[in-house]
């Protein structure tokens, strides 16, 4: 276990006391300052090499496991930590300020296992914990596929075979955290469930897959101009011999209708933590190495006034919308506690998510401003945070969360659960 520097148990400040020392408690409380630990000494320093480079950051999650990072979705009640979702989004976003490569891997991993802990079978669920809380296996996923549409799917196949047996053949796209996991999650369908029950869902599966399964091939062809270290590249299986055992989706489960809100509310906490990481950037520059322009007659960058409001509009953008996230977050909890509506989640992670988008990238377009020419220079890499936040931006459109928010406020209609609603 990775052992802890004497100190507060409080995570540091993320912008001075605009977004100031957050205090933690208990067990979870202990891993999420472990984590802060190797962000701050292992991952932050390196991300800008992992971009450069690109492909899985082996080194980066190998760094994180032994923090105990990855029980931390587990639920109590199967050995993990249960962490709230609030706690949740405020690690992802911390992360994301350290590295959001690192970060969007492990979202998917939190991702997946507070879904399948809600409708895998107890069999499954046991197993699960145990690989994840006393193995430290990662999750990785390979779930979308290059339909006609972004939310075509069911063409990857599942034949039935001997002995309680599947054979899954089919090709993914953007599987994030899948090269680099233990166990990748593989959605597929299999016709013949879902001609005998005559029901399209009985033939969905969500099968667990060791990532040296024969068949299974990772292509690493991710050549995105951001987050270039997720190696969120295709995958393709031939013939992929699974174990009925090891699919978390059975025909009958109840599947959870708060999925694609918390999905978004985590892509917001990394574009958030994007935009804190590129105005950390430019505040650490900007008093050492830039230089002052003639007719503000100062001494030194940190003393114009028009450097001091651009970064502070940046800041209050960014307060902006790291509350919306964590408000997205507390909502989430609240949710699962049976106390407000799946729409009002709807609401607060489509507004997180459109505050969150705005300000991550006007923070990693013009905080680089307050650097001047010098900032532009390779070794500084201001230039990764803009190309993250716009790939991280475009994994589905922000205009369509803000129409939603306007249609309900003009006539009260809420979505309809949904892959990206």
């Amino acid at each position: 276990m990775t052992t802890l520097p004497t100190g507060g148990r409080s995570l540091p400040p993320l912008l001075r006391d605009l977004l100031p020392p957050r205090p933690v408690s208990g067990a979870a409380g202990e891993v999420l300052l472990r984590v802060q630990h190797v962000l701050d000494t292992v991952i932050a320093p390196t991300a800008a090499q992992r971009d450069r480079t690109g492909g899985y950051p082996h080194q980066a999650i190998a760094a994180l496991k032994p923090t105990g990072i990855l029980a931390l979705a587990v639920p109590v009640r199967w050995g993990g930590m249960g962490l709230s979702q609030e706690l949740s989004l405020e690690l992802m976003l911390r992360i994301a300020v350290a590295d959001p490569a690192v970060a969007q891997i492990c979202k998917v991993h939190d991702d997946l296992l507070r879904e399948i802990f809600v409708y895998a079978p107890t069999a499954l669920k046991r197993e699960l914990a145990a690989r994840v809380v006393g193995d430290q296996v990662i999750l990785g996923m390979a779930v979308a596929e290059n339909g006609r549409t972004a939310d075509s799917f069911l063409q990857t196949l599942a034949q039935p075979g001997p002995g309680g047996m599947h054979f899954i053949s089919g090709r993914k796209i953007y599987a994030t955290g899948a090269s680099g996991a233990d166990l990748v999650a593989v959605s597929s369908f299999d016709p013949v469930a879902a001609q005998q029950a005559g029901a399209v869902r009985a033939g969905v599966r969500m099968d667990l897959v060791p990532r040296d399964a024969p068949g299974l091939v990772f292509h690493h062809d991710w050549n995105r101009m951001g987050q270039r270290a997720t190696d969120s590249g295709t995958v393709t299986l031939q013939d992929v011999r699974v174990d009925d055992r090891w699919n978390a989706l059975a025909p009958d489960a109840d599947l959870p209708r708060h999925v694609a809100p918390r999905f978004q509310a985590g892509f917001s906490a990394i574009l958030t933590g994007i935009g804190i990481g590129a105005l950390q950037a430019a505040c650490a520059f900007v008093p050492r190495q830039a230089r002052p322009w003639g007719a503000a007659g100062v001494e030194s960058a940190d003393q114009d006034p028009y450097v001091r409001r651009l970064l502070g509009e940046i800041g209050a953008d960014l307060f902006g919308a790291y509350c919306a996230v964590m408000e997205a977050g507390r909502m989430l909890d609240r949710y699962e506690q049976g106390h407000v509506s799946r729409n009002a989640v709807a609401m607060a992670a489509s507004a997180a998510r459109s505050v969150a988008t705005r300000a991550a990238l006007r923070a990693a377009g013009d905080a680089p401003a307050a650097a001047g020419a010098r900032g532009t220079d390779a070794a500084n890499g201001f230039d990764r945070y803009w190309r993250d936040a716009r790939t991280v931006s475009l994994h589905d459109p922000v205009d369509w969360k803000n129409a939603e928010i306007g249609q309900h406020l003009l006539t009260g209609w809420m979505p309809e659960p949904g892959l990206y609603q």
